[in-house]
């Protein structure tokens, strides 16, 4: 029960399409490099988080194994935009 709650957990704080930065994969016989960006394409019912890479990869990362960090995109406005707003 407990481990059918995590990987719901998972799931719902990895949704696909969540921006990550590979901090470092820990057991890996061919890692992807470190500070490499990906997004989440899925999180399986193991709880693996199936990425697919900036540089092409695809690999699954393993929270609590590998080191990672969530990418918060923000919005990018133009001066136009921005003039557009005040106005």
């Amino acid at each position: 029960m407990y481990y059918e709650k995590k990987v719901e957990w998972l799931k719902e704080r990895y949704p696909e399409g969540t921006r990550i930065c590979l901090d470092r994969m820990n057991d890996d016989p061919f890692p992807v490099e470190s500070g490499t960006l990906g997004r989440v394409d899925h999180v399986d019912d193991i709880g693996t988080l199936h990425c697919v890479f900036d540089n092409g990869r695809m690999l699954g990362v393993l929270p609590g194994v590998d080191d990672f960090h969530v990418i918060r995109e923000e919005s990018e406005q133009t001066e136009g935009e921005e003039m557009n707003m005040s106005m």
